[in-house]
């Protein structure tokens, strides 16, 4: 029979375990990022869309709730979303450290996330932000589309199929684009994320835990420096823990 956890033992895990969040805009890359971490620092990647559905899945109390609200065409509360978030963070995958996506969303989401925390003994150790030219994001975003068949990504500029309309991949002609990828909703999207997120910013900025990354360069550049600045927080965790 396996034992519950005791307090001890959760505070020992959390020791070893980084919390990171990524901080970005539309088409800034986080995923992208997330998944990196995943495969190299095997962290858990939680995005506040998978956590809501897995919890509507599993029935949980939390869950219920936020079915409750969801299929009433409201917005899921803060407290349900930390209720959701403290049982997913109880699971034994948790202990090898995560990775948030989407959330915190304002400072008030951040405080409540720093209270769930301190519960185990934990902390933000990076809030890793992605940070953009937004008009090189605007025709970054709006020259996207995608084959229709198989999902494989194409770009006005950068990545033209070799033949017009033709997926390299599978031979598809089935080209789509997304109807928000126009240059006029990208800027509000990006107006929108500033407008929200630049107090967040702030917030860690002032903790001390705050890592700008320039996420204009290629991928794998991007991803070295984000490795970089994970690597110094998980240092920071043990020179505090010793």
């Amino acid at each position: 029979m396996t034992q519950s956890k005791t307090p001890a033992d959760v505070a020992a895990a959390a020791i070893a375990s980084p919390v990171l969040i990524l901080l970005g805009p539309p088409g800034a890359g986080k995923g992208t990022q997330a998944r990196m971490l995943e495969q190299r620092y095997g962290l858990v990647q939680l995005s506040t869309g998978d956590l809501l559905r897995a919890a509507v899945a599993e029935g949980s109390e939390a869950g219920k709730a936020a079915d409750k609200v969801m299929k009433s065409g409201g917005l899921v509360s803060d407290d349900i979303v930390i209720a959701i978030l403290r049982d997913r963070l109880a699971d034994p995958d948790t202990a090898r450290g995560v990775i948030l996506d989407g959330f915190p969303r304002t400072t008030v989401q951040a405080e409540a996330l720093d209270d769930l925390l301190a519960e185990s003994g934990q902390q933000i150790d990076a809030a890793i932000s992605l940070e953009v030219d937004d008009e090189a994001m605007v025709h970054r975003i709006a020259g996207r589309f995608t084959c229709g068949a198989c999902g494989e990504g194409y770009h006005d500029s950068f990545k033209q199929p070799k033949v017009e309309g033709v997926c390299d991949v599978c031979g598809a002609t089935n080209m789509k684009r997304r109807s928000d990828d126009n240059a006029e909703t990208v800027a509000e999207r990006l107006a929108a994320y500033h407008k929200q997120t630049a107090p967040l910013i702030t917030y860690y900025e002032k903790r001390g835990t705050l890592q700008r990354i320039n996420a204009m360069g290629a991928i794998d550049e991007i991803a070295t420096t984000v490795s970089r600045a994970v690597a110094e927080a998980t240092r920071n965790r043990s020179m505090r823990s010793a």
